[in-house]
């Protein structure tokens, strides 16, 4: 196959408009972001490679998110380089886009230089050197990517389908978990348990003996939950409840992060005692993050503190994320987009954390989130959350039908996975193939069969 430097091929001229001062206009303007702004000038009129000449990610590091295709009239930031083919008959133009923007990693991204401003040099650029098949090969290679690139978005739209289907099903069965629809066979095997109100009765009459020895504070009771509050009837021996009503007896069984002065990113040190955030919760990891207070902010934090077993659940932005802390975690204690509540002993962990992450719980918190720039749900709101409470033993029944369901959704999704990462390899053979030295070797075919099978 016959190889051709970039200068011998390509005219080459720097974008001349602004993006400041552009005014918009009939015509693309192309940027180095994907989407095209417009221009009410235009500096092309041909078919042309636009290549930014700075980094896509900033400072000190190399990287480029697009190269992009324009025909027709158009304009092209100051920041971007332009290349038209000299002759049509010895260079396609998408051939050179194709090559230039699925190998921009490998041919253009290690061209760049600079400690801070990492920028793309043109002179660098005219050295580049292409394959250069026929011209009817590189045609035959465009048109056959296209059709391509029309498949794999197929898959991709059938592969996002399977996923959402999937999130749909892990939502219904937490519904009908939470619905007892999970658990008939098993209540009627199981029919003199005792039933919920028993076990909120003894919790509530544990906190009224010791409100009485003054080892808690009374609280203020909420108000009955009402029939409208109910968005679903529930099995016999089942009760509706607020997330008070199920807490630990103790003292900071609910309890938010510091707030004001008394936690902020200032006091933050390099090491010592974890300080726990949305981070974590987020990326159900309780050992990412690296921030850490003093031995003597943490003993100012008394109230704070987190234990194994602790649930978090995050306040703003993301709000509704739970994490149950593991038995082997850094001491250290929560920031103040957290909250950490402790479960009465009787009540089953799992069972409480697959019903928070239910839509039941989630849309009662986003409608009621407020917050103008980001939702924020307060300690009030989450005190009026209701919760449908099973019989304590068939909360472990519960746990176990969704789980052994939920392995079923994690094998289905590992597949997708699978499929989406074949539908890439494949993709990359089809680049590879059509690049390689043969220029006789017929690109493999990608197909849904292939990948879905």
């Amino acid at each position: 196959m016959e190889f051709g430097k970039l200068k011998e091929l390509c005219e080459f001229e720097k974008g001349s408009t602004g993006l400041a001062k552009a005014e918009p206009g009939d015509y693309p303007l192309v940027t180095t972001g994907a989407e095209r702004k417009s221009c009410n000038t235009y500096q092309f009129d041909a078919k042309a490679v636009c290549i930014p000449l700075v980094s896509s990610t900033g400072h000190g590091h190399a990287s480029l998110k697009n190269v992009h295709y324009q025909e027709g009239k158009f304009a092209l930031g100051s920041i971007l380089v332009a290349l038209t083919s000299k002759d049509d008959m010895r260079l396609n133009i998408q051939f050179l886009h194709l090559y230039l923007s699925q190998l921009k990693d490998q041919v253009l991204v290690p061209l760049m230089s600079g400690a801070a401003n990492v920028a793309l040099s043109v002179k660098k650029v005219q050295e580049i050197e292409i394959p250069l098949p026929t011209i009817e090969r590189q045609h035959e290679i465009v048109e056959r990517f296209k059709s391509i690139v029309i498949e794999e978005n197929e898959l991709k739209s059938e592969l996002t389908y399977q996923q959402n289907l999937l999130k749909k099903l892990r939502q219904q069965i937490l519904q009908e978990a939470m619905e007892g629809k999970l658990t008939v066979d098993w209540r009627s095997q199981n029919p003199h348990v005792e039933p919920a109100s028993e076990l909120l009765k003894r919790i509530a009459a544990e906190k009224s003996e010791l409100v009485k020895e003054k080892k808690i504070k009374a609280q203020k009771p909420l108000p009955p939950i009402t029939d409208d509050e109910k968005p679903f009837d529930l099995p016999q021996g089942w009760e509706w409840c607020h997330i008070v009503d199920l807490l630990e007896n103790k003292s900071y069984a609910l309890k938010a992060g510091p707030f004001g002065s008394s936690l902020t990113k200032a006091m933050y040190s390099s090491s010592g005692y974890k300080v726990y955030g949305q981070e974590q919760v987020i990326k159900q990891d309780p050992h990412y993050g690296d921030y850490y207070i003093t031995q003597e902010k943490y003993d100012d934090l008394a109230s704070c503190k987190v234990a194994p077993g602790d649930i978090l659940i995050s306040l703003v932005g993301t709000i509704g994320k739970l994490l149950i802390l593991p038995d082997q975690i850094e001491k250290g204690v929560i920031n103040p987009r957290l909250i950490k509540i402790n479960l009465h002993k009787s009540l089953i962990a799992e069972y409480f954390s697959k019903l928070y992450s239910s839509n039941i719980v989630q849309r009662q918190l986003k409608d009621s989130a407020s917050g103008q720039t980001m939702p924020v749900i307060s300690i009030k709101i989450l005190k009026s959350v209701c919760f449908p409470i099973p019989p304590a033993k068939e909360q472990r029944a519960i746990v176990t039908k969704v789980e052994k369901l939920f392995a079923l959704c994690d094998k289905l999704e590992s597949q997708i996975t699978q499929n989406q990462t074949h539908a890439e390899q494949l993709m990359q053979a089809v680049l590879k193939e059509a690049f390689s030295h043969n220029s006789e070797a017929e690109p493999a075919a990608i197909t849904k069969s292939t990948v879905l099978a």
